[in-house]
């Protein structure tokens, strides 16, 4: 019978599976560092961003809050559009009110309420003077008078 060859033992350093599995598993950690890199550095932007659109959006509502008079009881505005008329004739009476609850305008039957900007028609027969009165939750009240003259 013929002898069967012994098997050479062949070194683990002479596997070419080795070396690509390990070039393979390298490549990968390093791909997989830089994705992680670079979702860690994007997050980090998005952060400050965001931070940064906050705290624009804060300014941008404390200048608004401070042009519609801050936290105080105030008549803004209060006009007569035109300020003169001819008998039979209608004109616009507008307001504008900062934290008011209610708002009351004498002599006229148009209801009112609490607004920056809102304007209500009325028709006087003879010179009239109108007067506005605002109220806030704590009784606070403002007062403010307009003469519409009719000719």
């Amino acid at each position: 019978m013929l002898a069967e060859p012994v098997p050479q033992k062949r070194s683990a350093f002479k596997n070419p599976f080795l070396y690509s599995w390990a070039a393979l598993a390298v490549g990968t950690l390093v791909v997989g560092w830089m994705l992680f890199s670079r979702w860690y550095e994007n997050r980090d932007i998005e952060k400050r961003n965001q931070k940064q659109r906050t705290q624009k959006q804060q300014e941008q509502d404390r200048i608004a809050l401070e042009q519609f008079g801050g936290k105080e009881l105030t008549i803004q505005n209060f006009y007569a559009s035109p300020g003169a008329i001819h008998s039979g004739e209608t004109v616009q009476l507008c307001y504008g009110v900062a934290n008011a609850k209610t708002v009351k305008l004498e002599p006229q039957s148009n209801p009112v309420w609490p607004s920056y900007s809102r304007c209500v028609e009325v028709t006087p027969t003879k010179s009239t003077t109108y007067t506005l009165t605002i109220a806030d939750a704590a009784g606070n009240t403002r007062t403010q008078t307009l003469e519409v003259k009719v000719h």
